[in-house]
């Protein structure tokens, strides 16, 4: 995905722009961002999370299903940066196509990666993917609907 690069002050921070709130907010930074369009960012793990003690015990490993809420998060992030979709929350609609590749665990960097394809004014899909230096941990496709917030 190629986005064009603009100043990291030009980027709002993700809670700005959707409701989610530590513990359940996953994107600590927008790195690229075309409203509407598509978007780039990314989630340091640090270990301290509150999932890695209980999965897994001895092995930490981020569980899947994250991965995909963190996708999911930085398309909200894409979709509501746009002054179409002002005022409106996106909530999940479904989830399709979800792989999972290769394990994440505490130190990675996840570079989260969404491109939105077909949009109406009510719903919509993107496909996204999660990387750890440059290798695959996880795809899938979303759905969505928007709703006034």
């Amino acid at each position: 995905m190629q986005l064009e690069s603009v100043a990291m002050s030009n980027f709002p921070l993700p809670a700005e722009v959707i409701p989610h709130r530590p513990p359940f907010l996953f994107i600590d930074e927008i790195v690229a961002l075309e409203p509407g369009v598509a978007a780039t960012g990314l989630w340091r793990l640090t270990g301290d999370e509150w999932f890695f003690p209980g999965h897994f015990p001895g092995r930490p490993t981020l569980p899947g299903v994250l991965m995909c809420e963190a996708i999911a998060q930085l398309g909200a992030v894409a979709v509501l940066g746009s002054e179409t979709y002002a005022g409106k929350l996106a909530l999940f609609g479904g989830l399709d196509k979800a792989r999972f590749r290769r394990q994440v665990v505490p130190g990675d960097t996840l570079t989260i990666e969404i491109e939105m394809g077909r949009m109406s004014a009510k719903a919509g899909k993107g496909s996204g993917r999660a990387l750890v230096d440059g290798e695959l941990a996880c795809s899938c496709d979303l759905m969505f609907v928007l709703v006034d917030a």
